[in-house]
């Protein structure tokens, strides 16, 4: 058995003293690997939640581009127009932005971060040019509205003005129309007996037997405003039961008052010319006359221009 000597334990002392050195020296490479691996995933993460972060930016970058396209287009829409290239256009961000989102569930390297980050650029110059577009397109309508206001306004007034100037001038129309009204004055009625002789009488009352035919004589008075030209004048004889004697053979007819048509039972053309000009009836009723009050009106240019009255007994 070997002797515990001074010598054997000053061995001893040095291989414990050995073994300890070596287990720290191990236990330092230990704590120094187990920290390299943990900065190195840290560091991953770091990278991976730029990464990440990176992706979510362009993707809300994507979004906001697609955004604001579509609402060039519908601005665009609301003035009436189309721009094929701009829906091209949303299409594409479109698709760009379906891509980014599946960079979700795969790497998203830094030339695709370049890529996506030059393309975005360019889309939002694009933006900037057609929202430019967009603005000067909105001014030259807010013009053309202005002046489509105003033409509007200014053809109103004229409707406005054409219709008073119409109904002015129908105004002075009827105006000249009634003072162009003829007027009978001095309306004689005579008979005439069988042999052939005129017999008057102030009271306008005369026999039935007497009368063979009737005279009715007027004047038409004088008026500068009725034009000088041929004119028409209808005479009514209204007999006591209230209807005008109407015979086709002996020339009766009808014509129109206020757009109703209105029998007469005879009727004259003539050229007015202003000189207060004599005009005549003389009708043969070719039976006997009825006996009471008849009645004469005289018609011409749609007015009544006389009315007397006679007494047959």
């Amino acid at each position: 058995m070997a002797t515990n000597t001074p010598e054997n334990r000053g061995n001893r002392k040095l291989l414990i003293g050995g073994l300890f050195v070596i287990l720290v020296s191990i236990n330092g490479i230990l704590l120094y690997s187990n920290y390299q691996k943990k900065e190195k995933t840290e560091e991953q993460a770091e990278v991976i939640r730029i990464k990440n972060s990176e992706l979510e930016n362009q993707i809300k970058v994507y979004e906001a581009l697609k955004s604001d396209f579509e609402r060039q287009s519908q601005e665009l829409q609301a003035m009436g127009l189309e721009n094929d290239s701009l829906e091209a256009r949303i299409t594409v961000i479109m698709a760009d932005l379906n891509q980014l989102r599946g960079f979700r569930k795969s790497s998203f390297t830094l030339a695709d971060q370049r890529r996506f980050r030059e393309r975005a650029g360019n889309f939002e110059k694009q933006l900037k040019v057609k929202d430019q577009e967009i603005a000067n397109l909105k001014k030259e309508n807010e013009v053309l509205f202005t002046e489509n206001t105003t033409l509007k306004t200014t053809q109103n007034k004229l409707s406005d003005s054409l219709t008073t100037f119409k109904s002015t001038n129908q105004n002075l129309t009827e105006k000249v129309k009634l003072a162009s009204r003829l007027e009978a004055q001095d309306i004689a009625v005579n008979i005439i007996n069988q042999r052939g002789k005129d017999k008057d009488n102030k009271s306008n009352e005369f026999r039935t037997r007497q009368v063979d035919k009737i005279r009715i004589a007027f004047r038409l008075a004088k008026n500068d405003v009725a034009p000088k030209e041929p004119k028409t004048v209808y005479m009514r004889m209204i007999e006591p039961d209230g209807a005008a004697l109407y015979n086709l053979s002996t020339g009766s007819g009808s014509f129109q008052i206020d757009e109703k048509d209105m029998y007469y039972t005879a009727k004259r053309d003539f050229v007015f010319d202003n000189t207060q000009q004599e005009l005549s009836f003389v009708y043969d009723k070719e039976a006997e006359y009825k006996k009471g009050e008849h009645t004469i009106e005289l018609y011409a240019d749609g007015f009544m221009i006389g009315r007397t009255s006679f007494v047959l007994k």
